[in-house]
Protein backbone atom coordinates (compact mmCIF):
# COMPACT_ATOMS: atom_id res chain seq x y z
CA UNK A 1 0.00 0.00 0.00
CA UNK A 2 3.15 2.11 0.77
CA UNK A 3 3.83 1.88 -3.13
CA UNK A 4 0.52 3.03 -3.98
CA UNK A 5 0.27 5.92 -1.52
CA UNK A 6 3.48 7.09 -2.95
CA UNK A 7 2.89 6.99 -6.76
CA UNK A 8 -0.52 8.92 -6.21
CA UNK A 9 1.42 11.59 -4.18
CA UNK A 10 2.79 13.47 -7.27
CA UNK A 11 5.05 15.64 -5.41
CA UNK A 12 6.65 13.06 -3.47
CA UNK A 13 7.26 10.78 -6.10
CA UNK A 14 8.64 13.06 -8.37
CA UNK A 15 11.01 13.78 -5.51
CA UNK A 16 12.27 10.82 -5.22
CA UNK A 17 16.29 10.09 -5.71
CA UNK A 18 18.23 6.92 -6.99
CA UNK A 19 18.77 6.16 -2.53
CA UNK A 20 14.78 6.94 -1.64
CA UNK A 21 13.91 4.15 -4.71
CA UNK A 22 16.65 1.58 -3.10
CA UNK A 23 15.40 2.28 0.22
CA UNK A 24 11.63 1.61 -0.80
CA UNK A 25 12.46 -1.39 -2.72
CA UNK A 26 15.07 -3.19 0.26
CA UNK A 27 13.75 -6.59 1.48
CA UNK A 28 11.28 -6.88 -1.95
CA UNK A 29 10.57 -11.06 -1.63
CA UNK A 30 7.52 -11.65 -3.97
CA UNK A 31 5.81 -11.29 -7.07
CA UNK A 32 3.46 -9.00 -5.79
CA UNK A 33 6.38 -6.95 -3.92
CA UNK A 34 8.58 -6.44 -7.24
CA UNK A 35 5.78 -5.49 -9.51
CA UNK A 36 3.95 -3.14 -7.61
CA UNK A 37 7.67 -1.76 -7.03
CA UNK A 38 8.74 -1.76 -10.75
CA UNK A 39 4.94 -0.08 -11.37
CA UNK A 40 4.28 2.70 -9.00
CA UNK A 41 8.00 3.60 -7.68
CA UNK A 42 11.13 2.27 -9.72
CA UNK A 43 9.54 2.50 -13.41
CA UNK A 44 7.93 6.38 -12.85
CA UNK A 45 11.17 7.59 -11.00
CA UNK A 46 13.02 5.93 -14.08
CA UNK A 47 10.97 7.21 -16.90
CA UNK A 48 11.36 10.89 -15.08
CA UNK A 49 15.25 10.33 -15.11
CA UNK A 50 15.41 10.48 -11.46
CA UNK A 51 17.14 7.14 -11.01
CA UNK A 52 20.03 6.53 -13.79
CA UNK A 53 20.36 3.84 -16.72
CA UNK A 54 23.26 3.09 -14.62
CA UNK A 55 21.20 1.98 -11.57
CA UNK A 56 18.53 -0.09 -13.29
CA UNK A 57 21.50 -1.68 -14.89
CA UNK A 58 23.30 -2.30 -11.39
CA UNK A 59 20.33 -4.35 -10.35
CA UNK A 60 20.86 -6.68 -12.74
CA UNK A 61 23.86 -8.00 -12.00
CA UNK A 62 22.92 -8.68 -8.11
CA UNK A 63 22.59 -12.85 -6.74
CA UNK A 64 18.94 -11.32 -5.62
CA UNK A 65 16.28 -12.57 -8.51
CA UNK A 66 14.16 -9.56 -7.21
CA UNK A 67 16.05 -6.66 -8.15
CA UNK A 68 16.68 -8.46 -11.40
CA UNK A 69 13.18 -8.44 -12.07
CA UNK A 70 12.83 -5.26 -10.71
CA UNK A 71 15.09 -3.84 -13.55
CA UNK A 72 12.94 -5.25 -15.99
CA UNK A 73 9.78 -4.37 -14.52
CA UNK A 74 10.50 -0.80 -14.42
CA UNK A 75 11.27 -0.70 -17.74
CA UNK A 76 6.86 -1.15 -18.79
CA UNK A 77 6.48 2.22 -17.44
CA UNK A 78 8.91 3.24 -20.53
CA UNK A 79 6.29 1.91 -23.24
CA UNK A 80 3.11 1.96 -21.31
CA UNK A 81 1.18 4.54 -22.84
CA UNK A 82 -1.36 4.99 -19.17
CA UNK A 83 2.04 5.43 -17.51
CA UNK A 84 3.53 8.14 -19.26
CA UNK A 85 5.47 6.02 -21.58
CA UNK A 86 6.27 6.81 -25.19
CA UNK A 87 8.68 4.14 -26.07
CA UNK A 88 11.92 3.43 -25.27
CA UNK A 89 13.66 0.31 -27.10
CA UNK A 90 17.24 1.73 -26.28
CA UNK A 91 17.08 1.84 -22.34
CA UNK A 92 14.57 -1.15 -22.08
CA UNK A 93 16.54 -3.76 -25.00
CA UNK A 94 19.75 -2.58 -22.86
CA UNK A 95 18.38 -3.97 -19.81
CA UNK A 96 16.55 -6.94 -21.48
CA UNK A 97 19.97 -7.90 -23.05
CA UNK A 98 21.86 -7.67 -19.70
CA UNK A 99 19.51 -10.55 -18.53
CA UNK A 100 18.75 -11.94 -21.82
CA UNK A 101 20.51 -15.55 -20.57
CA UNK A 102 18.98 -15.23 -17.20
CA UNK A 103 16.58 -18.20 -16.00
CA UNK A 104 15.00 -17.72 -13.29
CA UNK A 105 11.60 -18.16 -13.68
CA UNK A 106 10.86 -15.21 -12.15
CA UNK A 107 13.14 -13.03 -14.51
CA UNK A 108 12.16 -14.76 -17.64
CA UNK A 109 8.38 -14.06 -17.35
CA UNK A 110 9.68 -10.30 -16.72
CA UNK A 111 11.49 -10.38 -19.37
CA UNK A 112 8.09 -11.92 -21.39
CA UNK A 113 6.76 -8.59 -20.32
CA UNK A 114 8.82 -5.89 -21.21
CA UNK A 115 9.61 -7.05 -24.33
CA UNK A 116 5.66 -7.88 -25.22
CA UNK A 117 5.34 -3.79 -23.87
CA UNK A 118 7.64 -2.76 -26.33
CA UNK A 119 5.71 -4.09 -29.25
CA UNK A 120 3.47 -1.69 -29.96
CA UNK A 121 5.98 0.88 -29.83
CA UNK A 122 9.02 -0.35 -31.99
CA UNK A 123 7.96 -4.29 -33.23
CA UNK A 124 11.02 -4.52 -35.69
CA UNK A 125 13.49 -4.04 -32.97
CA UNK A 126 11.48 -6.71 -30.72
CA UNK A 127 12.03 -9.02 -34.01
CA UNK A 128 15.81 -8.02 -33.87
CA UNK A 129 16.26 -8.76 -30.31
CA UNK A 130 15.08 -12.07 -30.82
CA UNK A 131 16.84 -13.25 -33.62
CA UNK A 132 19.88 -11.78 -31.72
CA UNK A 133 19.50 -13.51 -28.54
CA UNK A 134 17.56 -16.94 -30.21
CA UNK A 135 20.92 -19.05 -28.83
CA UNK A 136 20.32 -17.96 -25.16
CA UNK A 137 16.58 -16.87 -24.47
CA UNK A 138 13.99 -19.24 -22.67
CA UNK A 139 11.77 -21.37 -25.13
CA UNK A 140 8.82 -19.51 -22.56
CA UNK A 141 10.15 -15.85 -23.85
CA UNK A 142 9.93 -16.29 -27.78
CA UNK A 143 6.99 -18.11 -27.47
CA UNK A 144 5.50 -15.25 -25.82
CA UNK A 145 6.83 -12.47 -27.63
CA UNK A 146 6.72 -14.15 -31.06
CA UNK A 147 2.67 -14.37 -30.26
CA UNK A 148 2.76 -10.93 -29.62
CA UNK A 149 4.76 -9.68 -32.93
CA UNK A 150 2.08 -12.31 -34.78
CA UNK A 151 -0.91 -11.98 -33.09
CA UNK A 152 -0.94 -8.84 -31.14
CA UNK A 153 -1.06 -11.57 -27.43
CA UNK A 154 0.60 -13.68 -25.37
CA UNK A 155 -1.05 -16.78 -25.62
CA UNK A 156 -4.14 -16.38 -28.89
CA UNK A 157 -5.47 -19.77 -28.12
CA UNK A 158 -6.43 -18.83 -24.70
CA UNK A 159 -7.76 -16.11 -26.22
CA UNK A 160 -10.89 -17.17 -27.56
CA UNK A 161 -11.64 -19.55 -24.48
CA UNK A 162 -14.73 -18.22 -21.64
Amino acid sequence: MGYELIHAHRATLESLSAADVEALGKGMGSWADVDTFGGYIAGPAWLRRQISDAVVARWTRTPDRWWRRAALVATVSLNKKSAGGTGDPGRTLDICALLADDHDDMVEKALSWALRMLVRWDSESVADFLQAYEDVLAARVKREVNNKLETGLKNPRKAGRS
